[in-house]
């Protein structure tokens, strides 16, 4: 299993998991979930207590990831297989992404 804490402008909105079942998770942080001044991450996650569950990694941090040649040359830098999106996610998603949203590998 791997897991990731999802920040929100440097502040932890919540957890992101894939099971050894290769199912995809995430449930706000309830600091988060219960400050009414922070938004939800995104108009695909509102804020609820109920976590989210996909067997696909979620739109969302899916569309954080590079693609075509980017992504190929990434993987091949990385040594990530580039069917591992969730692997990929964790190792590019950390500082300079496109948005508020980071990802920070546990």
């Amino acid at each position: 299993m791997r897991q990731a804490l999802v920040l929100s402008n440097n502040i932890v909105a919540g957890r992101l998991i894939e099971t050894d079942e290769r199912r995809y998770i995430f449930r706000y942080d309830e600091d988060y979930l219960f400050n009414s001044e922070l938004r939800a991450i995104s108009l695909a996650f509102p804020k609820r207590k109920e976590e989210y569950v996909s067997d696909e990694l979620f739109p969302f941090f899916f569309n954080m990831l590079s693609e075509g040649s980017n992504k190929a040359l990434q993987c091949r830098t990385l040594k990530i297989d580039e069917n591992d999106s969730f692997g990929l996610l964790l190792a590019t998603a950390k500082y300079d992404t496109i948005g508020a949203i980071t990802i920070q590998e546990l």
